[in-house]
């Protein structure tokens, strides 16, 4: 539970950025879909460099008492002042003096994303350094989405029961604690390699499957593309498809509160279905299918979800039935794909390659940003959920390549130390 709380702080902070940015940016500023999609390139582009460099700066020095803390620490700071600053764009950018708000908005969430970049990346590496592979790591994993996960539908509630401004302070405040105070208390080995093995068997754990790591960044990338464009277009489908409003329309406070409510009740339900199922019943699958088969059948069902809504989600009680489904895919995403990939590389050089893996979900952050424009002049605001359903659809026909690491579904030896 102690080794979940940072990536709870990171988890939670993504939560408030995608309950709250683009509905910000929309109803208080004006935005339309095409800037918002530019507000949300900002994140993505720090993060193409920002987490490759730090994940390989974290697994080669030691200050601060380790290799991961010093960087969970100084982004949880950071990312805990980005949100405050992120209902106050407006007021930053006058005291600047600036005449236009889009500037401030790209810093705010260029710093926001930057910092969670920075802290996202070590706090799921620290999972893999103290976990020995196998079954133990994938319990790391899951118990890590559960914890995480419950925190980000707490999110999601506040924001659409209380507002979107008591969400983001009180988001401000839950990052800085549970970034700093929980890794204070996580002892990091100070040598990477396995304890306790047989010289042999390290020299050939340790080596990095190049063509397996390849199939598995390709398979995640697709995925992400239909998953960000459900986080970011998401709102506006609710807004036209299902309220009936057009996004040129200037909507009363009442109104904007609702879009607001619809969107948060509906990631709520998303992320529900996320922390429940991961160490309930994904955890168990795993065990009698593979963890590739199980992640591959989840992502199906997503795309299937999506291809739902288009059909039946035109009210906000079906869109909240139909992200049940949805939220099965979510499930898979946020826990087994860091489990699968972390048996493929080399141990001593895991920061580096979780930095690698997360430019399959940055670059196509980039595409669904870009999208913005494109959706923005689509009669139909579906086009954001065939999008998804197309992506989802081959990411799950990709996963198929994918080889099942079969020496990691054994039963962990419990003799061996770390």
């Amino acid at each position: 539970m102690v080794l979940s709380l940072p990536a709870t702080a990171m988890g939670f902070a993504l939560s408030v950025q995608i309950a709250a940015l683009s509905w910000i940016l929309n109803t208080k500023f004006g935005f339309n879909l095409k800037e918002i999609g530019f507000v949300w390139l900002a994140g993505p582009a720090a993060g193409i460099l920002g987490q490759v460099i730090i994940g390989l700066v974290s697994d080669n020095v030691w200050f601060w008492g380790g290799r991961r803390r010093p960087f969970i620490l100084i982004g949880g700071i950071i990312a805990s002042v980005m949100l405050l600053a992120l209902p106050n764009i407006g007021v930053i950018s006058e005291a600047l003096g600036f005449e236009e708000v889009i500037g401030v908005a790209i810093a705010v969430a260029l710093s926001l994303d930057l910092a969670i970049n920075i802290s996202f990346n070590p706090t799921r590496s620290v999972i893999a350094d103290v976990t020995p592979k196998g079954t133990v790591r994938t319990k790391g994993y899951t118990w890590m989405q559960t914890i995480s996960g419950f925190f980000g539908v707490l999110a999601y509630l506040i924001g659409a029961v209380i507002s979107n401004y008591v969400l983001i302070y009180f988001g401000a405040i839950l990052v800085f604690l549970f970034s700093v105070i929980p890794t204070l208390f996580i002892t990091e080995p100070r040598n990477l390699q396995p304890e306790g093995e047989i010289i042999e068997t390290d020299q050939s754990n340790q080596k990095t499957n190049l063509p397996e790591f390849l199939k598995i960044c390709i398979a995640h990338a697709f995925t992400w593309v239909g998953v960000q464009t459900m986080f970011i277009y998401t709102f506006s489908y609710i807004k036209e498809n299902i309220m009936g409003f057009n996004t040129t329309d200037q909507l009363a406070e009442a109104q904007d509160n609702e879009i607001g409510l619809i969107t948060g009740i509906a990631f709520a339900v998303l992320n529900t279905v996320g922390f429940l199922l991961p160490s309930l019943v994904l955890e168990p699958l795993t065990e009698k299918i593979g963890r590739v088969k199980t992640h591959m059948l989840c992502i199906a069902i997503m795309s299937i979800g999506y291809l739902m809504i288009i059909f039946f989600g035109q009210s906000e009680w079906s869109l909240y039935s139909l992200m049940v489904i949805v939220g099965i895919g979510w499930a898979a995403v946020v826990s087994l794909p860091f489990a699968i990939m972390s048996e493929t590389v080399n141990q001593s050089k895991m920061g580096l390659f979780m930095g690698l893996f997360n430019l399959s979900v940055v670059l196509p952050q980039l595409v669904a940003s870009s999208l913005g424009g494109f959706i923005d002049q689509a009669e139909n605001k579906s086009m954001i959920f065939i999008i998804s359903a197309i992506a989802l659809g081959v990411s799950a026909i990709l996963w198929l390549f994918v080889k099942e690491n079969k020496s990691s579904q054994q039963p962990l030896n419990t003799s061996s130390s770390h």
